[in-house]
């Protein structure tokens, strides 16, 4: 993924919400993509434009554009992950800029938060560098931080066939960009061992 070069592209704006039309900036970072303003809207059109009492993660914050938008629509949390300590610095200025409170910035790498933290969500936001490959251990390790119901957004150039229990809501195309909306039905131990079993041809009683 090309690096962003030139400081007018480091600039992105909330399309939606409270603070709609608020430009947010943030430094060139190998890997930093911000989610396009037409895809943005698409996807906050199937979450709904209001997010009240909902707990939202941004698990790839990158330019803080994703959560920064969930908590203009009135989301109750919203937790941001950004393991770059220069890109997370911008997102701490970006939030103090517009004043929001419910927002928790965590400096981070992704898999290690799910791995130490036990909070749960309504709204998970995935949108890794494109060269980021490690889908399976990531929703494997997300599946427990789901709440019922819960929706899971997930972006990248090429997007991984799906582990058991999860299903695709809704889908579409940007460019080379390829996005999902998903949901996570949680699967008995029992079931899982049977579906293993049936992949290695054994024999279950």
């Amino acid at each position: 993924m090309a690096k962003v070069q030139h400081q007018h592209r480091n600039q992105v704006r909330i399309i939606g919400g409270t603070h709609r039309g608020r430009k947010l900036t943030f430094p060139a970072a190998e890997g930093l993509r911000p989610t396009a303003d037409s895809v943005r809207e698409r996807l906050f059109n199937w979450l709904g434009q209001d997010l009240t009492g909902m707990a939202v993660l941004d698990l790839f914050a990158g330019s803080g554009v994703m959560g920064l938008e969930a908590a203009s629509r009135n989301a109750a949390k919203v937790t941001m992950i950004e393991k770059n300590r220069q890109v997370a610095a911008a997102i701490k200025s970006n939030v103090q800029q517009l004043n929001f409170g419910q927002i928790e910035l965590i400096c981070t790498e992704a898999h290690s938060f799910l791995i130490n933290n036990h909070q749960q969500f309504n709204i998970v936001f995935l949108d890794p560098p494109y060269v980021w490959q490690q889908w399976h251990e990531l929703l494997d390790a997300l599946s427990l931080h789901l709440l019922p119901n819960a929706r899971v957004y997930m972006e990248s150039n090429t997007l991984p066939v799906l582990p058991a229990g999860w299903e695709v809501l809704k889908q579409g195309k940007s460019g080379i960009s390829r996005f999902e909306l998903l949901t996570y039905h949680k699967i008995d131990t029992k079931y899982r061992e049977r579906q293993d079993c049936r992949r290695e041809n054994k024999i279950v009683l």
